[in-house]
């Protein structure tokens, strides 16, 4: 196995024909890869990008932002993974000693944690569950009252108040806080947030990671006290199409598996399970 480390310039170009075998289940590192080129100051610390190959041929990808965790890819089937996992890990430890966390595909995490934990000495907990969806065509909800729009800078108090509530409230890896969040959306061409108002704002839905096909949703937030309205159906449903009617072929969103209220919504407005990913935090030494 050879690693070959990519800049942001190479990476979506050497990477994205592997990437795009699987898009679906690859889109957070094409959303990332277009991210570095549309915004190169969206993340204060050089990326790591590294491709895994085997006779000339791209098997695996990883992806780093700091302060973020590891992002690995989809692995090519025909090559041994255990084996792309263990060159991958050693390849990584040369530039970080110790990770916060890794995400992707569950056996690739899993393959590459094996090799990463006695190499670091760090030690792996599950933090999150997911599963991957994709969404073609949406299947309209019932109406609710109030209308859509998109938010821009005279928001940012209340994008930033709303993210950092999901985040508390999901338990999610945001080590940079959401005003950091909220920067990089509404600077990435591409990334957007849109708000649900009836009068005032009920809902926040976010958009970002830009495929070449596709995009990703997140993230989805109602303040308690408008839960069970069906704001989030309806507004997931508006900026899906929203979406899809200015290019978009397909969208993709991740959700928790231990939250299956999340699950059954999502799939009621048209979205298809693609596939599992697993999210693992890392302790420290």
């Amino acid at each position: 196995m050879e690693i070959r480390r990519q800049t942001r310039e190479t990476f979506l170009p050497h990477a994205a024909p592997f990437l795009l075998r699987e898009e679906a289940m690859n889109n957070l590192l094409l959303g990332l890869g277009h991210t570095l080129v549309a915004n190169p100051d969206a993340y204060p610390l050089p990326a790591y990008l590294a491709t895994v190959e085997q006779d000339g041929r791209v098997v695996l990808v990883a992806l780093r932002t700091p302060p973020f965790g590891l992002a690995l890819s989809t692995v090519d089937p025909r090559c041994d993974r255990d084996a792309a996992a263990a060159a991958l890990a050693a390849d990584v430890s040369t530039v970080f000693p110790a990770l916060p966390g890794v995400a992707g595909p569950r056996a690739v995490v899993r393959a590459f944690l094996r090799h990463w934990e006695p190499l670091t000495g760090q030690r792996a907990a599950l933090v999150r569950a997911e599963r991957i969806y994709e969404l073609a065509e949406v299947v309209a909800p019932p109406p609710v009252s109030g209308s859509m729009r998109r938010a821009d800078v005279r928001d940012r108090d209340l994008l930033e108040a709303f993210v950092a509530a999901f985040q508390a409230e999901s338990g999610g890896n945001a080590p940079d806080g959401a005003p950091a969040v909220v920067r990089r959306r509404l600077s990435t061409v591409g990334s957007a947030f849109y708000l649900w108002e009836d009068p005032g704002p009920v809902c926040l839905v976010g958009c970002s990671g830009l495929t070449p096909t596709g995009i990703r949703i997140g993230p989805v937030y109602t303040p308690p006290a408008f839960r069970r309205r069906g704001y989030a159906a309806t507004l997931v449903a508006r900026v899906s199409q929203s979406l899809l009617d200015g290019g978009r072929a397909r969208c993709f969103l991740y959700t928790d598996l231990a939250n299956p209220t999340s699950n059954a919504l999502y799939q009621r407005i048209g979205y298809r399970s693609v596939g599992d990913v697993d999210e693992f935090g890392l302790l420290p030494v």
